[in-house]
């Protein structure tokens, strides 16, 4: 990611914390909620550096535990793992795929969610947690998944479209 995409990021981040903090949740019900910051992770382990990016990653992830999170550091460390994951896959994939973004999301919402269950099973003793994060996932998958092909049609997205 060369200097100029990265300055067209930082405003496409701030409007994504802005919608997804302050006007998502008031006309949207939870479970129905895209994580805007989950997609723009994905995007930037698909296409952005391994350094910035796993910072960013875990910057990305501690923002939406300041705004929404139960647990500080949760989502932090489960973006991190899941983008070091992504990165160390993607140098052997076509990362300009809209398909491969779009089942990238879904996955990394499935993982997402499994760690986030895993190390809430293993650090807290909050009972019934399961079952409240179980009711979310299919709502929560389909929701990121459409935003995600949204994202795949913004005109940036595929390099072969700038260079023509």
């Amino acid at each position: 990611m060369n200097n100029r995409a990265m300055l067209l990021f930082i405003p496409v981040l701030a409007a994504a914390v802005v919608l997804q903090v302050t006007v998502l949740p008031v006309f949207l019900l939870p479970a129905f909620k895209p994580d805007l910051l989950l997609v723009l992770m994905i995007f930037m382990a698909l296409r952005g550096p391994t350094g910035s990016g796993a910072l960013l990653s875990w910057l990305l992830g501690a923002l939406s535990d300041v705004f929404s999170g139960l647990y500080l550091g949760l989502n932090a460390v489960t973006y991190l793992v899941v983008f070091l994951v992504i990165k160390g896959v993607s140098d052997r994939l076509y990362a300009e795929s809209a398909l491969l973004f779009v089942l990238t999301t879904a996955g990394v919402t499935l993982a997402v969610f499994t760690l986030n269950m895993i190390l809430l099973l293993m650090f807290t003793a909050t009972p019934g947690i399961a079952y409240s994060m179980f009711t979310d996932i299919v709502p929560r998958l389909l929701v990121n998944c459409f935003v995600a092909s949204l994202v795949t049609l913004l005109p940036g997205f595929d390099r072969n479209l700038e260079i023509a």
